[in-house]
């Protein structure tokens, strides 16, 4: 039986998943538009669009029919994936051709969103629960930079910083511990506006960029341009759609876990397929690639609401936010160090999210120790020192620069090579029941 969730409650909670993913989906239209050296009409657009979008990607999802969406308790938002060969490319083939390589990739994915939906064999319980721990220990260090108050931050790590995000982590916790029902499920909400509040009393907030935001802002299709077609372009953000994809996978995973919904295939490919009309959705209103949030699921998990009116409130929300930049400008006043304490418990919630696949998993095989030690220290590695494929060709540093990516294709890998293949490992009484037989 379904709880009932009031509409006031459903806005309330959707709020909380937009804030815990609009930091991320901020700052990658900041970071592409600044390294692109857009104008400030043209900056507004971008972060404007990107929201309305990250909305109807998300509302795509929710909608389950017979062609697309997974219909779990999932947010979309901009993938930091795309960031570094959207940059590269925008500056060597321009913003049109950007666009024309989205749009070919979300035709791409939704015509074979069928073949990929083929690939559950490769992720028994020792992938998947690999695959769910490294998304958030690859999530860490970013949450905890943030707590710091982000790299570009001249105060980082100092003490009023780490105040404000231990504050906003204490606040959360005993809200958790001690509240009751819905109190409980908006404890991240609560967390986030306290710690809004406390930072206000050390440092006045800059009310400039709501100010300056306009009220209403329309998308429009093909705003940068007509969309040009260019083989480059088009080879790379097939791959960024693939590792997007893969992404995704180990989200709906651990949805699917949380949920307690065994996925199908049928499952998989209708959330592909929606996910493919995002990045069409993207390429024609000139926005980005998207894809599932971590963080998101990390606060499905710590909430325990997984109704899926939560996050269709959610995408409607982001697509209002996207209109009325205004109002969308309030977020920006919520500080990094704020957010960094209540991101970096969502992201430990993905790990336990791991940790408890993980208990289905036969321990005594050495294959599947071997599988789960080799794949977290190269997702985690890769994480921590991003310049160890930088040596590589572009297209191959697409593919494994990113930790998440490496992990669970290593995952992916060693259990198609080595699974089953393991000697168990000698227990105490193994052990003891040998030493016996030998006198």
């Amino acid at each position: 039986m379904k709880t009932q969730i009031s509409n006031p409650k459903a806005l309330s909670l959707g709020l909380q998943h937009v804030l815990a993913m609009y930091a991320g989906a901020m700052l990658v239209p900041i970071i592409v538009g600044g390294a692109l050296g857009l104008s400030s009409t043209q900056f507004a657009y971008l972060i404007a669009i990107d929201l309305s979008t990250c909305g109807l990607a998300t509302l795509f999802q929710m909608w389950r029919n017979k062609y697309f969406g997974i219909g779990l308790p999932v947010v979309l938002g901009t993938s930091f994936v795309a960031v570094t060969p959207m940059i590269t490319l925008g500056k060597e083939y321009g913003l049109t051709a950007i666009y024309g390589a989205i749009i070919v990739t979300g035709l791409f994915i939704i015509l074979f969103a069928k073949y990929f939906s083929h690939i559950l064999k490769l992720f028994p319980p020792v992938v998947t629960g690999t695959v769910v721990m490294i998304i958030g220990l690859s999530l860490i260090p970013t949450g905890v930079k943030n707590m710091a108050g982000g790299t570009s931050n001249p105060h980082f790590g100092s003490a009023q910083n780490l105040f404000l995000s231990l504050a906003t982590l204490s606040i959360i916790l005993v809200i958790h511990y001690f509240g009751k029902g819905f109190i409980r499920s908006i404890a991240v909400l609560i967390g986030i506006f306290a710690g809004t509040v406390l930072s206000s009393f050390m440092n006045p907030l800059n009310f400039t960029t709501v100010k300056d935001a306009s009220w209403v802002h329309l998308p429009m299709p093909f705003y940068f341009g007509v969309p040009q077609f260019e083989i480059v372009p088009i080879l790379t953000m097939l791959i960024v759609g693939i590792v997007i994809m893969i992404e995704s996978t180990g989200a709906f995973l651990a949805l699917g876990d949380i949920t307690k919904q065994r996925l199908t295939s049928k499952d998989f490919e209708r959330g592909y397929r929606a996910e493919g009309l995002a990045f069409l959705l993207g390429g024609i209103f000139n926005a980005f690639p998207y894809s599932t949030f971590a963080q998101n699921v990390g606060l499905v998990q710590m909430s325990g609401v997984k109704n899926r009116r939560i996050t269709i409130a959610a995408g409607f929300i982001l697509v209002f936010l996207g209109l009325v930049p205004k109002i969308a400008a309030l977020a920006t006043l919520i500080p990094t160090a704020v957010l960094g304490g209540a991101t970096v418990v969502m992201f430990g919630m993905i790990v336990s999210s791991g940790i408890k696949m993980l208990t289905t998993v036969d321990f005594t095989n050495q294959s599947n120790l071997l599988i789960i030690a080799i794949s977290i220290s190269l997702g985690l590695g890769t994480t921590v020192v991003p310049e160890l494929f930088s040596s590589l060709p572009s297209f191959i540093k697409t593919l494994f620069g990113d930790g998440i990516i490496t992990g669970s294709l290593a995952a992916i890998l060693l259990n198609l090579l080595i699974s089953q293949k393991g000697k168990p490992v000698e227990t105490a009484k193994d052990i003891s029941l040998a030493s016996q037989g030998g006198h």
